[in-house]
């Protein structure tokens, strides 16, 4: 978001989103409260079953708020607005297009369904296409458009009806990777030029990054962190979060430059705390040994046994178990020196430098 140039005029106080989220499904409960100013980003994180679609659904009005529930968008009460009578966008994870409508009369349909005459919806499609760069493809239906023509069609569609709430409901899933990246950055401009406010669900933490300016993660229908996506990487606060950024996450308590885990171990940080605090470091951070490491200057040194191995990206992830649990991150050159392989017992080191602690 850029901050109002003096010329520009003041957003409205109750401008923006204003919600709290209550939907009961049996024993699920979603109760999430949310909000976001006009240009603002929200990307919603959280694994399966969390309660993220269900969210996005009641900001569409297609799923109903429970008691106690809310949902203002620029002051105006929306609990009991129809669906089709809300100011609200949704690009869907599928796109779902019309397939008999050319790229032109797809965008078209979303004015036309407000009661604008035909010409003019055509005309504000056509706007909308060549601002997407799809000026070209006009009159192409979605079963010859590629899957990023077809993403940004639906985005446009759902533009073109100048809602106040964008909801896009992984709107990356259904692209390779090569596409994605191409997308993801197009995508991210035409976010940074909306005037109102988005709201992303997705469970790709580099398109929430990228695409977001704030991430709200939601577990087992609450919210436990929000905050800026450098802060949410910086300092995750449940173990969901921290295999999301990459990350060894404990929680203990600190006395001095100690921190003594809730399971038993100690870590010695370069931060001097007191109390219940965190500590994360990175799998990369971590260096493994066949045999315990003599005169090394890492202060953290753990007997380990390796669960198992995997590729990731150029490296091999080591998942080790162990007095304490972690993943260590090393070349496969490094992997096959020290033979590793399930059940193999290794030694692993981590500098205090290394670590970052914080208050819980």
């Amino acid at each position: 978001m850029t901050e109002t140039s003096a010329a520009a005029p003041a957003a409205a106080p109750d401008a923006g989103l204003d919600a709290r989220l209550i939907v009961r499904r049996g024993a699920f409960r979603l109760d999430v409260e949310l909000s976001a100013a006009p240009g603002e980003v929200v990307a919603l994180l959280g694994p399966n079953g969390a309660g993220k679609t269900t969210a996005l659904r009641a900001l569409a009005g297609l799923t109903p708020l429970d008691e106690g529930g809310r949902l203002r968008l620029d002051g105006a009460l929306l609990d009991r607005t129809a669906p089709e009578h809300r100011p609200v966008g949704v690009v869907f994870q599928d796109y779902l297009l019309f397939p008999h409508l050319t790229a032109l009369d797809n965008v078209a349909f979303g004015p036309r369904c407000r009661g604008v005459a035909k010409a003019e919806a055509r005309a504000v499609a056509g706007a909308w296409l060549d601002r997407m760069g799809l000026a070209g493809h006009a009159g192409t239906k979605p079963g010859r458009l590629s899957g990023g023509q077809a993403q940004r069609v639906a985005v446009a569609r759902a533009l073109a009806t100048r809602p106040r709430l964008l909801l896009l409901d992984e709107p990356l899933a259904a692209l390779d990777a090569r596409t994605r990246l191409e997308v993801r950055a197009q995508l991210r401009r035409h976010l940074s030029e909306f005037e109102a406010v988005a709201v992303l669900v997705t469970h790709d933490p580099l398109d929430a990054m990228v695409l977001a300016d704030r991430l709200v993660v939601v577990e087992d229908g609450q919210v436990v962190q929000q905050g800026g996506p450098a802060e949410i990487a910086r300092r995750p606060r449940t173990d969901y979060i921290a295999q999301l950024v990459g990350l060894n996450l404990y929680r203990g308590r600190a006395d001095g430059h100690t921190v003594r885990l809730d399971t038993g171990p100690e870590i010695t940080t370069t931060e001097d705390l007191r109390g219940p605090v965190f500590v994360a470091f990175p799998p990369g951070a971590v260096t493994l040994h066949r045999d315990r490491p003599t005169g090394s200057s890492a202060r953290n040194v753990w007997r380990c046994e390796v669960r198992g191995l995997e590729t990731h990206g150029d490296q091999i992830r080591v998942d080790l178990a162990g007095e304490l649990p972690l993943a260590a991150d090393l070349t496969t050159v490094a992997a096959a020196e020290l033979d590793l392989r399930p059940g193999a017992s290794a030694w692993a080191t981590v500098k205090a430098t290394q670590t970052h602690a914080y208050p819980a």
